[in-house]
């Protein structure tokens, strides 16, 4: 049996999206750790939009996460975001927050962390409907059998972000594929950005436990490089989740930009 299409399977029916937000996006007065670790990520984002420059018209969003705390900062710096998502379920409910559906997972508290970041906490409400109006397609794509084929038809990204690709891939040479794959979206001279778990075996979500790509720091930067890009940054923070949510050590931010000379 395909073990990518098992897990695709095994993540539709059983990954509750909303449980996970719950669990692992919402400041909790309960965890330090978690609201570090969701700090990190949004401090590092502020860095990389913001006060970096890394700009363009078109940045795509790849993952199983069903998150909008990576393009915060994001929709100030480029024209259009589209996201590219593993389930219908994780479709469904971001899509739920940009509609302004019942029932939509409440975003404002990590807004108004981005907003004061960038010097303005009373402007969150201008900064949600900024990014509401930025993304411009939410898809559906098993990221384990991406076929740039069928999205030949998406605009070049002037910047790649790929969000916890460790959680869709069985094994390591799956995981380099994608990366290798994903690329080819990707403008020569673009920016890739990835966040990622360390040394994970697994997390939990309500009931749930589902495995997770083991990966260290230096197995990540060489299948960064083998997909023809140059790392410029490369931050591991020994932050962990509690041991009850996630058994890892640490997480991780990398910046790279794809070689120019380097075609697909």
């Amino acid at each position: 049996m395909d073990q990518s299409r098992t897990k695709k399977e095994a993540l539709e029916k059983r990954f509750d999206p909303k449980e996970f937000l719950k669990a692992y996006y919402s400041f909790d007065s309960t965890s330090s750790e978690k609201n570090d670790i969701l700090m990190f990520f949004l401090r590092n984002f502020f860095k990389t939009f913001i006060l970096d420059g890394v700009k363009g018209n078109t940045l795509i969003r790849i993952g199983g996460v069903p998150s909008i705390l990576e393009l915060l900062s994001a929709c100030e710096s480029f024209k259009e975001i589209i996201i590219i998502q593993n389930t219908d379920r994780n479709c469904q409910e971001l899509q739920k927050w940009l509609k302004k559906e019942p029932g939509a997972f409440n975003w404002t508290p990590v807004v108004k962390y981005a907003c004061e970041l960038e010097g303005d906490r009373k402007k969150w409400a201008e900064k949600e409907e900024k990014l509401r109006r930025t993304v411009k397609q939410v898809l559906e794509c098993d990221v384990t059998k991406f076929n740039p084929v069928t999205f030949a038809s998406l605009p070049p990204a002037d910047c790649l972000l790929l969000c916890h690709l460790d959680a869709s891939c069985n094994d390591l040479s799956t995981y380099r594929a994608a990366l290798k794959n994903f690329s080819s979206l990707l403008k020569p001279g673009g920016h890739l950005l990835m966040v990622n778990a360390m040394k994970c075996s697994h997390f939990v979500v309500g009931q749930q436990k589902f495995p997770c790509l083991f990966l260290e720091k230096e197995v990540l930067e060489e299948a960064v490089k083998e997909a023809g890009y140059d790392i410029l940054q490369f931050e591991v923070t020994p932050i962990c989740h509690p041991a009850s949510l996630v058994e890892h050590e640490g997480i991780s931010y990398l910046v790279a930009s794809k070689g120019k000379g380097k075609e697909d």
